[in-house]
């Protein structure tokens, strides 16, 4: 949980074209938007290192200052990224009263992976579900939800059912519906790649076999 929130200062800026907007990102800035509440929407421009180290902090929480202005406080909305790069192209931040509830994404860890029996006995841990829903006070908003598979057999699924939600949270997704991960076992042995490749060679051979059929029936002939 966050004990703290990440401040962040940006700086107030004109609704921009296209090409202004491009000309924002190649100086290094990021541009972005802060709506919600009662307020306005306000355009913001935020250089894009401090962006990232801001989003990289612990709490989902941001204090964010417009101009020097007093802090209000947001969490990410949204954030566009370059397709290939991974580039912040724009952010959405959405204004937050920090004693009312909100909905989130938080990532899902899995613990124990290593000593589950499925696992040892050279199952495949599959990570079904990587995020869920929840709802939470914006402070309380968990950097991740953490879920433990270390008791799972071979062939097994675990549910979001069979997890207890942190203190404060309310996971929003289908608990019954919901999987989370499973352990098959190891794909198909080697020996039936090695029957195929024989019967690859075997049917290789047929047309050898056929013109020499074809050399003999023409010698009887003769």
């Amino acid at each position: 949980m966050a004990d703290q929130n990440t401040k962040l200062d940006v700086q107030a800026r004109e609704a921009a074209h296209s090409r202004e907007t491009r000309r924002l990102r190649r100086s290094g800035q990021v541009p972005g938007i802060l709506y919600g509440g009662s307020e306005e929407p306000i355009a913001f421009a935020v250089a894009d290192r401090t962006l990232r180290h801001a989003l990289a902090a612990k709490g989902a929480v941001l204090e964010l200052s417009i101009d020097g202005s007093a802090a209000t406080p947001a969490v990410l909305k949204d954030a566009q990224r370059h397709p290939v790069r991974g580039d912040l192209l724009h952010v959405d931040l959405l204004r937050v009263d920090l004693n009312v509830a909100i909905q989130a994404s938080v990532p899902v860890h899995f613990v124990g992976d290593e000593q589950a029996p499925g696992v040892v006995e050279g199952g495949i841990l599959e990570h079904v579900t990587r995020e869920l829903s929840i709802e939470a006070l914006p402070n309380e908003i968990p950097e991740f939800i953490e879920v433990d598979v270390s008791s799972m057999e071979m062939n097994a699924t675990i549910q979001l059912s069979e997890i207890t939600a942190p203190k404060g949270i309310t996971l929003l997704d289908d608990p019954d519906a919901t999987v989370l991960a499973s352990i098959t076992p190891p794909s198909v042995s080697t020996e039936a790649d090695d029957g195929v490749e024989t019967e690859t060679e075997v049917v290789g051979q047929a047309p050898a076999a056929a013109e020499e059929a074809d050399e003999s029936a023409s010698e009887d002939g003769e």
